[in-house]
């Protein structure tokens, strides 16, 4: 059964992609009842929560939006102050963690979750990488503006703006979306369909211009082009109704196109027999939260303890390894992060410096195939952070890193019997980011 969700796009500030996808819980009869906010009402977003919040007020209907990808904003999207350049306010703080309780994390004109220049230790940060220039390559980006535009450094930001203001406006969750506007579930590497019908598949399209620049050094070809990002949620039914709750709690992941399941939870009583099981969402909701949820005080002496579970998409590849991200907030108001290795396949052993050998390479780039011969199918553990300091607040997540396979180019040259320029990369290692959880002393 599919459930459709009424929505549309707010496409504001196009250079800047602060672009939103509204989606209403109800039905016609009460989406009927507004007309979508567009830019020639305002581009200002924070007016467009304001006409969410009228329509709420009126109806008694319930509506979400969600932010685009962020990473073309150049450095707009998760601005420290207000659209106009004012000081950010508590009350506008409070609209945007309401009215956006998820992010996008992900999508098809490049990856959004971290940036190698925020997290020069994060390996696996350089993925997809769209970072020139802002929408339509009329501003060079510069590096100060990143920190605006990737999901792990808003979360960071969130936290230090909660200890001024007393509310995080940057509390979300993960998803992903395709941005296509084909009509099409075209999101995995070897039907990539592409964002519209003007870059189907053809034997060019690698290197037709996407987005032309004024500078010809910023223009965007085919090839850059992801083949697109899902949304995952962890729904009490496949209803309408039922999913958008789940968005609205949060209980969501982002995948890169890959279509593996994946669990999160967190407490303080899990235990390594909790991974026994085909069930483990049973110990999961029994002893902790979900993914999108809050973690109160530690009990004395105790840390947090998660409990991540994934399972590979059948038609994708093998699982390399689950991470946990962290990020935290220290009394000086200085925020960190770090990435630890949780579990993961074969018999690998981290070496002296904690960094865990990489997991091989079988893709055959020419006939555009890959073994299944590295990686594990499904991957469970439990793990208690080691580095805890209950005073501080902090928020988790889990990365899922799949084995490499063939990118949707390498699918392309075989299809078409092309060369393609030395440029373009021919392997991919699909992930899935999700939703975080919070701790907080209080």
């Amino acid at each position: 059964m599919f459930s459709a969700i009424i929505g549309y796009e707010y496409t504001t500030e196009g250079a800047n992609n602060l672009h939103r996808n509204v989606l209403f819980r109800d039905d016609a009869l009460r989406a009927n009842q507004t007309r979508p906010f567009s830019q020639y009402d305002s581009k200002n977003p924070e007016d467009l929560w304001a006409s969410l919040a009228d329509f709420e007020a009126r109806t008694g209907a319930e509506v979400l939006a969600i932010p685009h990808n962020g990473n073309l904003s150049n450095g707009r999207m998760f601005s420290l102050n207000a659209y106009d350049g004012s000081t950010l306010t508590e009350e506008i703080a409070q609209m945007r963690a309401r009215f956006e309780p998820l992010y996008e994390a992900t999508q098809i004109k490049g990856d959004g979750e971290a940036h190698p220049f925020l997290s020069p230790d994060d390996e696996f940060a350089d993925f997809d990488t769209w970072d020139a220039a802002n929408l339509n390559g009329t501003e060079v980006k510069t590096p100060d503006m990143l920190a605006g535009e990737y999901a792990r450094e808003a979360l960071k930001r969130g936290l230090a703006i909660e200890r001024d203001l007393g509310v995080n406006p940057f509390k979300f969750g993960m998803v992903g979306a395709t941005d296509s506007h084909t009509g099409m579930a075209t999101a995995q590497e070897d039907n990539f369909f592409g964002k519209h019908s003007g870059v189907e598949p053809e034997p060019h399209r690698w290197e037709h211009v996407v987005i032309e620049a004024p500078d010809p050094a910023l223009t965007i070809y085919g090839w850059k082009q992801a083949a697109g990002g899902l949304g995952a949620v962890w729904a009490t039914e496949n209803t309408r109704a039922s999913i958008f709750d789940a968005m609205m709690r949060k209980e969501t992941y982002a995948t890169t196109g890959s279509r593996m399941t994946v669990r999160f939870f967190g407490g303080y009583d899990f235990i390594e027999a909790d991974t026994l099981t085909r069930l483990p969402a049973d110990a999961g909701y029994a002893k902790g939260v979900p993914m999108g949820g809050d973690l109160g005080a530690a009990p004395e002496g105790g840390a947090p303890s998660f409990l991540v579970a994934a399972l590979k998409d059948p038609l994708s590849g093998n699982l390399d390894r689950i991470q946990i991200v962290k990020g935290w907030i220290d009394a000086a108001d200085e925020t960190h992060e770090k990435v630890y290795d949780v579990v993961w396949s074969g018999d690998r052993v981290p070496d002296e410096a904690g960094k865990l050998p990489d997991v091989g390479n079988t893709v055959d780039v020419a006939s555009a195939s890959w073994t299944n011969s590295i990686g594990a199918p499904e991957l469970i553990g439990v793990w208690t952070d080691p580095e805890f300091d209950a005073s501080q607040p902090a928020f988790y997540y889990a990365r899922v890193i799949e084995i490499p396979t063939p990118r949707w180019t390498a699918y392309e040259a075989k299809r078409f019997d092309i060369k393609m320029a030395d440029e373009v990369p021919m392997t991919t290692t699909e992930r899935a980011y999700t939703s975080p959880i919070w701790y907080s002393p209080m």
